[in-house]
């Protein structure tokens, strides 16, 4: 099994890639009542991040990040990426700017009668700026960087829960987006394929500096992967912090539970490294024996 090595914060620009200013999003339920998903929550994410949103079912966390690239339309607020407030743009600034944001879901969302080639270029082909030998080397790029070139010519049916999600990743990636946001990209692998994921994001972060938004239910996955976590309660940002910071007086069970996994994932690296010295240090002395 792929371990996930967890990362150290970046460089953090003064502006942040990301800033969300008093977003509210409230729906109408079949019995005419009103849902507050999220009520007036302001956040900043940073240019190269991993940042966790998460929260028990309902939070208002898959809202949250649909808020980010306007899939959802926020009811107040302003919505800032690269400095741009998306709420203003026309439609047409919207979809070129929408590019720039990737996004992979939960089932994967495949074309099941294409390619893995033909999935990676979709959102290439579909904005109509690149030549055909251009889409052809990105498709391939992208793949390269997922560790997928091999399954160019084959069909989604053919390929594993963690293969079809790194293929969407690929095509996520093929526009060459800032920012990369996650909606539960792990709910649907096992423990295995899981770590294989994050160790795939964790690499293209490292690669290519994309920000990284995931949602996620999973707290052994913002305890691997995230530098920045987010929790939310009732489509309220109740606690924010870096996940490799000291410990602290959480405000929420969710975060005392992140900051109990990462001293266990410390205590348990200083004690493998203890034994990895333990075992060199007998190795030498036997040696030492051998041939004295």
């Amino acid at each position: 099994m792929t371990a996930v090595t967890p990362l150290h914060p970046p460089a953090h620009n003064a502006v942040p890639v990301i800033r969300l200013e008093s977003v509210q999003k409230s729906f109408t339920l079949p019995n005419g009542e009103r849902f507050d998903a999220v009520r007036s929550l302001s956040l900043d994410i940073h240019a190269g991040d991993i940042f966790g949103l998460i929260g028990k079912s309902g939070a208002g966390k898959s809202t949250l990040l649909r808020l980010i690239n306007l899939l959802e339309r926020p009811d107040a607020g302003r919505v800032i990426v690269g400095g741009r407030d998306l709420t203003t743009l026309s439609r047409s600034e919207l979809r070129d700017t929408r590019q720039s944001l990737g996004m992979i879901f939960q089932q994967f969302n495949l074309i099941q009668n294409a390619t893995v080639a033909d999935n990676v270029a979709f959102p290439l082909k579909i904005h109509g700026h690149h030549t055909r030998a251009e889409i052809q080397e990105r498709v391939r790029e992208c793949l390269r960087l997922v560790g997928l070139e091999a399954k160019i010519d084959t069909y989604p049916a053919q390929l594993s829960g963690g293969q079809k999600q790194r293929v969407a990743i690929a095509r996520a990636l093929a526009p060459r987006p800032k920012v990369l946001l996650c909606d539960e990209p792990t709910s649907a692998l096992d423990s295995e394929t899981t770590q294989e994921l994050l160790a795939t994001l964790r690499d293209i972060n490292q690669k290519i500096g994309v920000t990284i938004v995931i949602v996620t239910h999973e707290l052994p996955v913002v305890e691997l992967l995230c530098r920045q976590v987010a929790i939310l309660e009732q489509g309220e940002l109740i606690e924010q912090f870096a996940v490799d910071a000291p410990p602290a007086q959480r405000r929420t069970a969710l975060g005392r539970e992140i900051d109990t996994l990462v001293r266990r994932r410390e205590r348990d690296a200083r004690e493998d490294a203890a034994a990895a010295a333990g075992y060199a240090a007998r190795a030498n002395g036997t040696q030492g024996v051998a041939y004295a």
